[in-house]
Parts: C-alpha cells; structure tokens; sequence
C-alpha cells in the first residue's frame, strides 16, 4: 500500500529580470535601412530613452543611429545582458552560440520561419532550445515582436507605437493583436507596465511571464490573449499563485473547431478542448474575458477600481430606459440589484423630487444637475448593502456633463472601497464629462452594459479568490500495484477496454466503493460466487464489443436463487449467439444487486492540455437528456473544491432531500470524487473512465457500472 498527496513538484521560476530590467542590450542585426524590422528595434530602443548601454550588432555597418556597431556580439568587449536577434532564420543558430560564448542570459529571437512553417522548421526551432537550454539562456520567440518595460524605458521590440507609463502588464500569443493595440492605447491613452510578445513559445511561455509580471510591484493587472497553454499543469501552478496577488484576465481564442485549426496553423498552437480551458480558468481564480472589447474594459475596471465587498450593484441615473437596461444586464451577469435599507430610501425620497424613482434604479429625472447626482450617489455608496455602483447620464438641454463628472469624482475619493464606473450615453455633448472621468480613474462607457460586465468580471475575481486552486494535503491510502497489474493484464490481452470485474479490482484499489464484481465462465461457477457475493445477484454479458447490453438481452436483475443464476448465465449467451454471434465474449459477470438510491455519474476524460476532467452530475438515463454535469480538473483539487462543484448541479438538490427524502451522503461522494481524481492522475494510461450510475444512499455510496479505458 502507498500513501499518496496531490502535492506536486513545483516547477522552478525563471529569472526573467534580465528582460526586464537589463544594463545593456546588443541588437544582433541592426540596420541602418528605414523600414527594416532591425532598424525599427534599435530606433525603438534609443527612442524609448533606455539609459542602459547599446551595441548595435552588424558586419556592414560602423554605425547605427550614431552607435558604433560591432562584426558580431563576440567583439563586443562589455557584459551583455540580453539580445535581440533579427537575423534570417538559417543564421540564428550561430547567433545563439556566440551570445552563449559572450554569457549572454536573456534571449529575444525576432525571426520567423520556425515551427509555424512546418517540420524543417520545427527541427530548427528544437536545435534552438536546445542551445538555450545547454548555456542556461532565458528565450523569448522566436517569431515575436518583441517586449517592453516603460518603467525601464526599454522598448525592445518593433512595435510602431509606444505606450504611456501605467500599471497593466499585456501577454499577447498573437504579435499582431498586441501591436493594433498598443496603437490603440495611443489613442485611448491606456498605460501599460509590460509588454511580452510571445512568438511561439518555444521556451518561455506565458506561465513563466505571468509568474514574473505577478511580482512586478509596477504591475496591477495581467492581461492575456493566448491561442493555447504550453504546459497545463505549469500553468495551473502559476496562475493559481499570481491570481491570490492581482487580476489574471485571458482572451483565450480558438474556442470553435474552425477558430482551433486556424490556431493550429497560426502557429502549431494543441488548443484542447475549451471546456478544460473553461474549468482550468475558473479552478485556478483567472477571468475569462470573451471578446477583445471585454478584455480591455476588464483591464481598465481592475486597473482603476477596487475589488467590490458584494455582488450588490446601485443604478443611479437621469432617464428610464437606461435604467431599465442596466438592471436588466446586473440580472443576467451573475449581480444583484441592491436592496436599499430604510435610512437610505427615506433619505432619497425627501430629498429627491416627488417624480423620482428612490428604488433601485434610482432615477433622478432629465433635469438633474450634479448637486441631485451628487445627492442620490453619496446616499446609495453610503448604504452598507451597495457594493458598487453605476451612473447613467443621458445629454438633455440642462444636463451638466463635467459638474456631474466632478461630483462623481468627489464621491469616488470619499467611498474608496466601492468601485464606481459610469455611461455617458452621447457623444461631443458629455465628451468632456467622459474625459475627466477617465482622467480621474473612473471607467467610463457609452453604455450601460459595458460597465455592469466589468463589475460583473471583478466580481467573479473576488468569488474565485475565496475558493480556487491551491496545493492541498489530500491524504488517500492507495494499492497502486494492483491497478499496475491490471492494466498489464489487459494491455497483454490485447485489449483497451477493462472488464467490469477488472475496472471493479481498479476501483477497489483506489478505496472506491463499488458493488463486487466477479466473472464466471460456466454455470456452475456463476452460481459459487452469487452464493459468495451474496444474493439477490445481477448478470451481465462480459465483453467490451458490447455497448449497449439491455439491448440485445446481456443483462438479467435481481436473481435471487441458484436456478436463476444457472438460467440467466444460459440465457445471456443464448441471446448473444443470437444478435450478436460474431462478438467475443469473456464469460458473465455476476454482480451484487444493490438497493435504488439517487443515480449519479462520475466520470473523466483526459484533456491533452490539462489532463484528467472529472465529471459529476445527475447519472443512469438522465445523463444525456438532462445534462446536469458540473467539471474540474483532477490536478489539485481540493475536497473544498469538490463540494463546490456539487452544488453546481440540480442533483444536489436530491442529495440534500427532496420531497421527504432522506439526505445522500455527501461525504462519501466527495470521497469518490477525490480518490477518482487521485486514480487518473496517477495512472496517465487511463484515458476515459466512467461510473454511471453512483447509487448515493443515506449513508455511503456504491459504484455500480465502471467503465475504464486505457492507452
């Protein structure tokens, strides 16, 4: 017997300081020619102010932007920090032994044509790593754009826009996505601290920068946009960490079969399924954003706005509709509409005109100047059940847009802890108000539904931040080397699909209480073990080939004597001969036949980027129609977890006694689920395994059809 944990070896991080904040920079094909991506980096470079040294890098050239420029990084007589490589291809690898010969550290290799071009590609790429990994380089790319640091003033890229000075680091698998963007932050006047260009990953990928932006004091927001995750269980580590110190918000695309391939293409992205993504998201406490609009106004809302203390949402604005919008945006997005108390509506309804709405929305009229906003939103903020809130401002004749701008400002600064976000819902009328609301930190839409979304995402942040990943001590008791033995056994029998009495023997290994399995291969024998199993016994034909074994007359229940056992073992084979003659079958399995109880499926499927995907929910026929299934990922999850993911499902509702039922077990069932969970983590092999049905019962549980299949 072994004792295993769900504790795992934590990946070691990569110093990754070197990229951020390097003494000296040596550009390993910097040119002179206006228009060519090594003399947009160094311009980019000199341009940004970097203080640090620079050596251009070019055997053509004596200088470069008025820099004296070396044949190769080997003349370069200074320490070099890190090296950006813009070079062809077929040259790269030469590139990277001599920055190994000269203790280069910190890697950014430019150049495309690598695995995103197929096999010969791919070859050069895996020769690339491998130099990096021997002389302990740090690589970023290849086929990147680049990355920046403004609080470094390095722009080591060849972005054409450069961003202003701010707190939110941007991780982007798509260099294009990430330079229309800095474009638009130009415009829009968002700051970013980092900026990475992951290329294709081929080393370092985006776990690695997460872990090192997490640490970032310069650093308040992570952004993401990725087409995969390079190592599931790396990333799940990682993001657990950094999501417990600041916001992780992914864009993660490829999620329909046409958008994966294109992934694929894009560049040799495994997208794996988007319900793992989904799952691994939410287990490990990162925001989901679904769009590139959701993502940034996500970013902007966490950049400049506190964590709200509720879900409870106050609507103030000056006109019905938008009101009336808004509310019904907090009621689809996961948000409540704040119940004002007492104090609160009396106050509003003696000081608000008699027309007013003092209820949630509460609607101030068209003619509201900034005293009445500022009047009605200091009275909701003060109310201790409003955990943010939402002003709506809507252009009429007498509308103040920048008074009321400066009142929302005021209020902002006395209620530090509730965040506040605002729709002026026009255009050159409330510019300014909009304006000076940006200006101040306050996010402001032209839209209702935008502001209650980025409410809703920073919600879901604080819900996931109490209960998410984490390494947890899960002690379970194991006999590993049966279930070794017999996956052998059935890998030399030449099968992938285990038999019920062997999946009952893996089951049993694993603590797992099932209802005991035995396979007879005559009569006589399926009578012995009835009589040991005990009776009322059920039989069922015992052959992977057979999906569906009611269907052709594979099963017989409740046989509770020798003669029935002797006629159902006859009788199943006769009606396999019949249906099915050409199907091998491996004798009868009696099973001891268990009393009804709540029908429940436990079931996982391994996905190729996170691996096992543990399935509960409602079980027997109910699986397909109803679909009542909640998911995690097996690698790390908790107990605490577990019991989450069962309220998640309408079978809990049975579990807790429905209609003068007696409550299940609950406890078992969480049992199952971890030791489920432990068995598929330690057994790669096992690619699908079911239970269906789980018979919860008021006290334990039985497993009663376990299908288990292997590599």
């Amino acid at each position: 017997m072994a004792t295993y944990s769900t504790n795992k070896r934590v990946k070691k991080m990569a110093d990754l300081n070197g990229f951020f904040n390097p003494r000296s920079v040596a550009i390993v094909g910097a040119s002179k020619t206006p228009g060519k991506i090594g003399n947009a980096i160094i311009k980019n470079i000199v341009n940004s102010g970097f203080s640090g040294k620079i050596y251009p890098v070019n055997p053509k050239a004596e200088e470069i932007e008025g820099l004296p420029c070396y044949p190769n990084i080997s003349a370069v007589q200074d320490p070099v920090d890190l090296a950006v490589v813009t070079i062809p291809a077929d040259r790269v690898l030469d590139a990277a032994r001599e920055c190994a010969g000269q203790g280069v550290k910190h890697l950014v290799v430019i150049t495309a044509g690598f695995k995103e071009v197929g096999k010969e590609g791919l070859d050069l790429e895996k020769k690339l790593v491998a130099i990096c990994r021997e002389h302990g380089i740090n690589m970023l790319g290849p086929n990147c754009v680049g990355m920046m640091n403004t609080h470094a003033r390095l722009n080591a890229s060849f972005s054409g826009a450069y961003p202003k000075q701010g707190d939110i680091a941007f991780i982007s698998q798509s260099g294009a996505m990430l330079v229309a963007i800095l474009d638009w932050s130009i415009k829009t006047g968002l700051g970013f601290s980092k900026v990475i260009s992951l290329g294709n990953k081929a080393q370092l990928n985006e776990a690695d920068f997460i872990e090192a932006v997490a640490q970032d004091p310069g650093t308040r927001v992570i952004l993401c946009y990725i087409e995969d995750v390079a190592d599931g269980e790396h990333f799940l580590q990682v993001a657990a960490r950094a999501t417990r110190e600041k916001p992780v918000i992914i864009l993660k695309s490829g999620t329909s079969q046409a958008g994966a391939m294109a992934a694929s293409s894009h560049t040799g992205a495994l997208a794996g399924s988007d319900l793992a993504y989904e799952t691994a998201f939410r287990q490990c406490g990162v925001i989901r954003a679904h769009s590139m609009p959701e993502l940034f106004d996500l970013a902007i809302a966490f950049s400049a706005q506190p964590i709200p203390p509720n879900a409870n949402v106050a609507v103030v604005t000056n006109a019905g509709g938008p009101g009336i919008v808004a509310t019904d945006r907090v009621e689809t997005s996961g948000l409540n509409m704040a119940r004002f108390s007492k104090e609160t509506i009396d106050i509003l309804r003696k000081e608000l005109p008699a027309e007013s709405n003092i209820y949630n929305p509460v609607d101030v009229l068209g003619d509201a100047g900034a005293d009445r906003y500022h009047l009605a939103l200091d009275k909701v903020l003060a109310d201790p059940s409003v955990g943010s809130a939402v002003v709506l401002v809507c252009p009429t004749a007498v509308t103040d847009p920048l008074p009321t701008a400066r009142a929302i400002v005021d209020l902002h600064h006395r209620y530090p802890d509730k965040p506040v976000l605002a729709a002026y819902m026009g255009g050159p009328m409330l510019s300014a108000g909009a304006e000076l609301l940006s200006a101040e930190g306050i996010p402001c839409f032209t839209f209702p539904e935008p502001a209650i979304e980025a409410i809703s995402g920073m919600n879901r942040y604080a819900e996931l931040s109490k209960n998410k990943f984490a390494a947890e001590e899960m002690e379970i008791q194991v006999d590993d080397e049966t279930v070794r033995n017999v996956l052998s056994a059935v890998r030399q029998d030449g099968r992938l699909v285990l038999l019920g009495s062997e999946s009952y023997q893996v089951a049993a290994a694993y603590g797992i209480p099932a209802a005991p399995v035995e396979l007879a291969t005559s009569p006589e024998e399926a009578v012995e073990l009835a009589e040991k199993i005990g009776y009322p016994v059920v039989m069922k034909v015992a052959s992977p080939k057979i999906m569906h074994k009611t269907d052709v007359g594979g099963v017989k229940i409740n046989l509770a004597d020798a003669d029935a056992v002797r006629r159902g073992y006859i009788e199943i084979n006769e009606n396999i001969q019949r249906y099915l003659p050409d199907v091998v079958i491996h004798g009868i399995e009696v099973q001891k036949m268990m009393p009804k109880g709540v029908e429940l499926i436990v079931g996982m499927s391994r996905d190729v980027q996170f691996g096992p995907l543990i399935a509960f929910g409602l079980g027997g026929i109910y699986v397909n129609l109803l679909k009542d299934v909640s998911f995690r990922l097996a690698r790390g999850l908790t107990r605490r977890e577990i019991e989450t993911m069962l309220t998640e499902t309408k079978a809990y509702t049975l579990l807790r006694g429905y209609r003068g039922e007696k409550p299940a077990d609950i406890g078992t069932l969480v049992e199952i689920i971890a030791r489920v969970a432990r068995l598929v983590t330690d057994f790669n092999e096992i690619t699908e395994m079911d239970i269906n049905p789980v018979f919860a019962y008021p006290r334990g549980a039985s497993a009663l059809d376990i299908k288990i299949t292997i590599s």
